[in-house]
């Protein structure tokens, strides 16, 4: 059964990609390997890890820009099929990494904003219209006279208010946020999710936040899941993470934040991880992260850990930690 205190529930999602390796010949590419999480209306979960570990393939697949392998994910306690996926697409959206490739460029700030206002009919006249995109322009801070104006007139924190306020149009409950703020300055970046905390707060909306740098991810998560070759090894509250990791890759990421005491930093001691990361078209037996983790042992190759819960919800898939 459904729990139906939670808004999102994906249950052990798949998503492979066939590679050709010669005449007819094809392997699987496993960029999401078995993924479960849970997210409450107007939560934050943080989705962390290194380039290339499948965090991006998570989001789009739960909005069907992929068509997953296999696993389910319900919203609202709804399974999500290829049927009713056009009906709930208004309640889920997607702010994308790069915000000036996910703009049209021919089409004015006016236009990109109404579009989802257009697509789902969501207007009776064209002053009406009108209206509902000066106010969405408004609740990102943007100004009227920009509504004319074309994407490239912008500044990258002004094309990603643009890219928002184009998934705020429908009046979603979900958002899939994919690294929403990797291209931003660091003056910028801090503006952007400052507006995304006071948007959920005002709106009630729910994220699934995804990203490399565990500073903004910790500042604006509830809780975070961590990420390694296509499989979650650990998901906690975002204090409860910060202060206690458990599993190796977990401690060696937070071990390279940057500290601005510079007393701290120097006393603390940098995790560096040996060997090479594995492809995740030969992921190796067992656990992934064995090659290069300094705990594995003989069991770690034959078997493939699953997430165990070791307390207040933090769970962590390691036999030795």
């Amino acid at each position: 059964m459904s729990d139906t205190k939670n808004l999102v529930e994906v249950r052990d999602l798949k998503m492979h990609f066939p590679v050709k390796t010669g005449w007819n010949k094809t392997i699987p590419l496993k960029a999401v390997d078995g993924v479960s999480f849970d997210i409450k209306p107007g939560e934050t979960l943080g989705l962390v890890g290194e380039s290339g570990c499948g965090k991006t393939t998570v989001g789009r697949t739960l909005l069907r820009l992929y068509t997953p392998t296999s696993g389910e994910f319900r919203y609202n306690g709804e399974l999500v099929t290829e049927k009713n996926m056009p009906s709930l697409r208004k309640e889920m959206q997607m702010v994308f990494q790069d915000p000036y490739s996910s703009l049209n460029p021919r089409m004015t700030v006016e236009d990109i904003i109404g579009e989802p206002l257009d697509v789902h009919k969501l207007y009776s006249s064209r002053d009406e219209r009108r209206e509902k995109i000066l106010k969405l322009m408004e609740t990102v801070g943007l100004n009227a006279e920009h509504a004319t104006r074309y994407a490239h007139e912008f500044s990258g924190g002004q094309r990603q208010r643009i890219g928002i306020a184009r998934a705020l149009a429908v009046d979603p409950k979900f958002i899939v946020c994919d690294e929403p703020v990797s291209a931003l300055d660091v003056s910028i970046q801090a503006q952007v999710v400052n507006m995304f905390e006071e948007l959920q707060e005002k709106l009630g909306v729910a994220y699934l936040f995804i990203a490399h740098d565990l500073l903004v991810v910790h500042h604006i998560s509830d809780r975070i899941a961590v990420m390694y070759l296509g499989k979650i090894v650990e998901i906690a509250d975002a204090d409860e993470l910060n202060e206690n990791p458990i599993h190796p890759y977990t401690t060696s990421l937070l071990s390279a934040v940057p500290i601005p005491d510079p007393n701290i930093a120097r006393s603390r001691k940098r995790i560096t991880l040996e060997g090479e990361i594995p492809s995740p078209l030969h992921t190796p037996s067992g656990c992934a992260f064995r090659t290069r983790c300094p705990y594995a042992t003989e069991k770690c190759a034959q078997e493939c850990p699953t997430l165990q819960d070791r307390g207040n919800g933090h769970q962590v898939a390691c036999f030795n930690r």
